[in-house]
C-alpha cells in the first residue's frame, strides 16, 4: 500500500492543516486498515518526513520486521531549515507558503510547534526492526548526517546504502529504480515472502498473462500452477524494466529450446 499524507502528492486536502503527529496518526490508521483486511504491515517504507513518521511508529506496531527510509530527517524539526523567512510570516499570520523542491506547500504554525517538539531518538533506539537508511549525499533539502545520527542511534541489524548523486525527491528514475531494486533485495533477508499464488484454475500448460500496472506495461506472467515471472518494456519506451520485454522472452524461448535441445543430443551420443 502506498499513500501521500494529506495536502501532498496525489493526496486530497490542505497540508496546512496537518502536523507531524496527524501524518503519523495517518500512517497508524493505514496500518489498522490493512490489519483489518488480514494483511497486516511487516515493512514500512517512508521517504523524508515520510521517514520520520515510520521512524516513529514502527515500535507501537505489532509485527514490523523491517523500516527503510530514504532523506528521512534524524529530527523531524529540522524540515524547518528549509521554510527561511516564511518561519516570521507564520508566526505573525498563522500559516505561509513555503516551496519544498515541487511546489509550493502551505504550512500551518500548528505544524510548526508540532514538528519542533517531535523527537525520534527514543522511538529509533526501541525499535526491534531491521532498518536500511538510505540517503544521498548531495541532498540539500535534508543534509546526509541526518543518515549518521539515525543510523548510530538504531539497533542492529541496521544498513546503509547512498543513493550518490540522487536529489532529495529522487526524481530521475534510474535512481528511483536502483533503490526500488535495493529495498526489494534487502528486506527479503528479513520478510517471509511466498510467491504470489497463480490465479485458480490455471492449468498446466496453459500460459496467462494479466496487467500488474495499468501506469505502466508491467505483466504478471504465469505458466500453469507453479510458475511465475514479471514481463515488462524497457525504460525508454514507458516502462519500468522490471521484467524482460515480450522480444527478451521470445529470445528466451528459443535460447532455452535451442539449449536443452543439444543436451538431449549430447545424452543421447553419451548414452551410446
Amino acid at each position: 500500500m502506498r499513500f501521500d499524507f494529506t495536502g501532498l502528492g496525489h493526496s486530497q486536502g490542505e497540508f496546512a492543516n496537518t502536523t507531524f503527529s496527524s501524518n503519523v496518526n495517518d500512517l497508524k490508521a493505514a496500518s489498522a486498515m490493512l490489519a483489518q483486511r488480514g494483511m497486516s504491515p511487516s515493512l514500512l517504507i517512508g521517504h523524508s518526513l515520510g521517514g520520520a513518521a515510520v521512524l516513529k511508529l514502527a515500535p507501537e506496531l505489532e509485527g514490523i520486521k523491517a523500516v527503510v527510509t530514504l532523506g528521512a530527517p534524524y529530527n523531524p524539526w529540522h524540515v524547518t531549515h528549509n521554510f527561511g523567512g516564511a518561519l516570521d510570516e507564520i508566526a505573525a499570520n498563522g500559516k505561509a507558503s513555503v516551496n519544498l523542491g515541487v511546489r509550493p506547500v502551505t504550512i500551518g504554525q500548528s505544524f510548526v510547534e508540532d514538528v519542533s517538539a517531535a523527537n525520534l531518538r527514543d522511538a529509533i533506539t526501541a525499535s526491534k526492526a531491521a532498518l536500511l537508511v538510505m540517503h544521498a549525499p548531495l541532498d540539500t533539502l535534508v543534509g546526509v548526517e541526518n543518515a549518521t545520527n539515525i543510523f548510530v542511534a538504531a539497533q542492529h541489524p541496521k544498513s546503509f546504502v547512498t543513493l550518490d548523486d540522487a536529489d532529495h525527491l529522487i526524481t530521475n528514475p534510474d535512481d528511483a529504480c536502483y533503490a526500488a531494486s535495493v529495498i526489494a533485495s534487502w528486506s527479503t533477508r528479513y520478510l517471509k515472502l511466498a510467491r504470489p499464488a497463480p490465479p485458480i484454475g490455471t492449468p498446466e500448460g496453459v500460459v496467462r498473462v494479466r496487467a500488474a500496472d495499468p501506469r505502466g506495461f508491467l505483466q504478471d506472467v504465469y505458466g500453469g500452477s507453479n510458475h511465475h515471472t514479471l514481463a515488462d518494456g524497457p525504460l525508454a519506451y514507458g516502462g519500468t524494466n522490471r521484467g524482460m520485454s515480450p522480444y527478451g522472452f521470445l529470445s528466451a524461448a528459443l535460447g532455452a529450446c535451442t539449449s536443452m535441445t543439444s543436451r538431449m543430443y549430447a545424452r543421447a551420443k553419451d548414452d551410446h
